[in-house]
């Protein structure tokens, strides 16, 4: 199954929403964190999506709208 690793950037407004729970909910990927660092005003975390690149696109096209900024990682 495809895995794919990107970092969520989230700014104040989306902060206290959870995300990556709802992500997970709406589509058919797996979450898995690897990293987060998250504070008052801001955060970001590294995340591997696994599942079909329909859904795994699907559901990064939706964290977008949602205001959130999506970054591929390489390697």
């Amino acid at each position: 199954m495809p895995l794919r690793r990107v970092t969520f950037t989230f700014e104040t407004e989306l902060i206290k929403r959870p995300i990556i729970y709802e992500l997970g909910s709406k589509f058919d990927v797996v979450t898995n964190i690897r990293r987060a660092d998250v504070d008052q005003e801001q955060g970001w975390v590294i995340l591997e999506l696994e599942g079909s690149l329909v859904e795994i696109e699907r559901s990064i096209r939706w964290v977008i709208e949602q205001g959130g900024d999506v970054s591929a990682i390489e390697g």
